[in-house]
């Protein structure tokens, strides 16, 4: 039996790292904001522009802040409305995540956030990763019906939680997709995929360009 094919998705800062991953090969954009901030939803217009010109699979981050994972009713209701904007101009996916002050997946919010989201596709971020039991967690996530987890196995390094993802993927089973995130490398990658056993990966491909 041939080995899965192993999805790449890019997670692009800006329209024009998006275009560039499109043209080098990628399967899939995330697009976000603030890199150095662990990233936040992009602006409108980003979204709008990248929607046009991508002829991938393009899915948006829905983060309206940088630090933790714990949402007052005010900032939910900035991801909803975020979340209304990506599926009306028909983007194929939304990036999200919550939790509670327990340490677990805030299930109240999230499915409000699924709901919004209708037919779109849903990675759960690694706001998994910042859970206090991931096993447990990634039971939660599947009952909210998201398709993927992006999580680095609580570690720094999807390379240095590569065992814990391995586990993770076993329990999962074919319920959701493990993609393995964080210091995805053209030199590691090969070897992440094949210790965690995940089949999705997403990698940054971070350069510098001058401005114009």
């Amino acid at each position: 039996m041939s080995a899965p094919r192993r999805v790449l998705e890019i997670a692009s800062n800006s329209v024009a790292s998006a275009l560039a991953a499109q043209q080098g090969g990628a399967d899939r954009i995330e697009l976000f904001d603030n890199l150095a901030e662990g990233g936040t939803t992009p602006s409108q217009g980003s979204i709008a522009v990248a929607r046009e010109r991508l002829q991938i699979p393009l899915f948006v981050l829905i983060r309206p802040r940088p630090g933790d994972f714990l949402y007052t009713a005010l900032e939910a209701e900035i991801m909803l409305r975020d979340i209304a904007y990506c599926r009306a101009l028909g983007c194929d996916g939304v990036v999200i995540g919550a939790l509670d002050a327990d340490g677990g997946i805030d299930m109240a919010l999230c499915r409000e956030l699924v709901s919004a989201a209708g037919p779109l596709g849903i990675t759960f971020h690694r706001a998994f990763d910042a859970a206090r039991d991931l096993p447990a967690a990634l039971e939660q996530i599947v009952t909210l019906g998201c398709q993927r987890i992006l999580s680095s196995g609580g570690q720094a390094s999807a390379l240095a939680g590569a065992d814990v993802l391995a586990a993770l993927v076993a329990q999962a089973g074919d319920r959701i997709s493990l993609m393995a995130g964080a210091g995805i490398t053209a030199a590691n990658a090969v070897g992440v995929a094949e210790r965690s056993g995940c089949t999705e990966l997403p990698a940054s491909a971070k350069t510098t360009q001058p401005s114009a």
